[in-house]
């Protein structure tokens, strides 16, 4: 697998709580130098962003973040808020308390209500899985297939994990109604990348590939060394 269909479907992250607008622009830069999926920030730097990116990377956002316990109408509001300053893309957190109490219902009827404030953006749904035992990341995988949802995502990168292949190989044989899977957090390099992709990924969500390319530059490596690799 080539350095390019890696970029090309990697979500460029930047969602330190002490990020200032230096590190946003920072990022945005990245991304559409490098070619990214998208840039994905905090909601608080979306219209800002988004004037700055002006069309040239989809910016993405995140909602009900990290912890998934804020109400549904937060949640919606939230989300509608991220659409209207210009966010093409909406990561959100689920009920965890839900998901371990059983209360799959209501956790649809929470991703379908934030669907709809989306207004025809991609949203991608975080499951949190190193919170979740097997039987409940299966569930996970049956209710966001049963969804209006576009994405499974597997993680934060808050908690206390992040993507693992085994996961991922999971989440891969489980769902369903091309519904796809977002690999996030503790996602070390672009080899990394490219085993999740492998595995079945079509996003992946981290800084770190992009940062190993950047070292790699500052050590030496030639441009084309770095995007003649293979993966």
């Amino acid at each position: 697998m080539n350095l390019q269909e890696i970029l090309k479907r990697v979500d460029h992250t930047q969602l330190s709580p002490t990020a200032v607008w230096a590190d946003i622009q920072k990022a945005c830069d990245e991304g559409i130098s490098y070619g990214t999926a998208s840039v994905c920030i905090p909601p608080s730097f979306v219209q800002q962003a988004a004037v700055y990116a002006a069309g040239r990377i989809p910016i993405c956002t995140v909602i009900g973040f990290p912890n998934g316990y804020a109400t549904t109408k937060s949640k919606c509001f939230e989300a509608a808020q991220a659409v209207k300053a210009g966010a093409a893309e909406i990561d959100m957190v689920v009920n965890l308390g839900w998901v371990r109490g059983g209360d799959d219902d209501a956790v649809l009827q929470e991703i379908n209500a934030v669907k709809d404030a989306c207004e025809g953006r991609l949203l991608k749904v975080i499951i949190e899985t190193c919170l979740l035992t097997t039987e409940e990341k299966i569930r996970m995988c049956t209710v966001v297939s049963s969804s209006g949802a576009d994405f499974i995502k597997t993680s934060t990168g808050f908690s206390n994990g992040g993507a693992t292949r085994e996961d991922i190989t999971l989440i891969k044989q489980h769902m369903k109604n091309g519904k796809q899977i977002k690999a996030a957090g503790g996602i070390s390099g672009p080899a990394d990348a490219a085993e999740m992709i492998r595995l079945g990924a079509n996003r992946i969500g981290t800084s770190r590939v992009i940062a190993a390319l950047v070292q790699a530059q500052q050590e030496g490596e030639t441009n084309e060394t770095i995007s003649n690799a293979t993966y």
